[in-house]
């Protein structure tokens, strides 16, 4: 089950960088177009990080390299460090802006104010969560 849960997320992080840079390329071409705001766009790349973060926490719960080696002597492994610590609540704190972002835009009324939110919170998010991705573990890369 858990090489599954590990492949899923593998998978949907693929999809989430997709439908974060989709949501983030439309938003910016609305904004800058004076265009109205597309609430199913941005909705795209919440629903992506909700679903990624979830099999995460499912994972994190699930895996020895998660919540079972938090320690002192870990701490001082940069790959463990990353595994239980660093990638997690980066992660979390990329969901909570990209959160953020959504929710305060979707009470705006004016367009250019909640194209403004989503790219700001969206971009800022985005940048979590690639500064803690671990690279080294993806096939396309390795």
């Amino acid at each position: 089950m858990l090489t599954g849960m590990k492949h899923l997320h593998s998978t949907l992080a693929i999809v989430l960088l997709l439908a974060l840079v989709v949501a983030i390329v439309i938003t910016l071409a609305n904004y800058s177009g004076k265009k109205p705001y597309n609430r199913k766009i941005a909705l795209l790349g919440l629903i992506a990080t909700h679903l990624q973060f979830l099999v995460g926490l499912i994972i994190y719960f699930v895996s020895p390299l998660g919540i079972q080696s938090f320690s002192g002597e870990n701490m001082g492994n940069s790959l463990s460090r990353l595994y239980f610590l660093e990638h997690p609540l980066m992660m979390l704190l990329g969901v909570v802006l990209i959160t953020i972002g959504y929710s305060k835009a979707k009470r705006q009324t004016d367009s250019q104010k909640a194209n403004k939110l989503v790219l700001t919170f969206y971009i800022i998010g985005l940048i979590f969560i690639l500064s803690r991705i671990p690279w080294s573990t993806w096939s396309l890369f390795a």
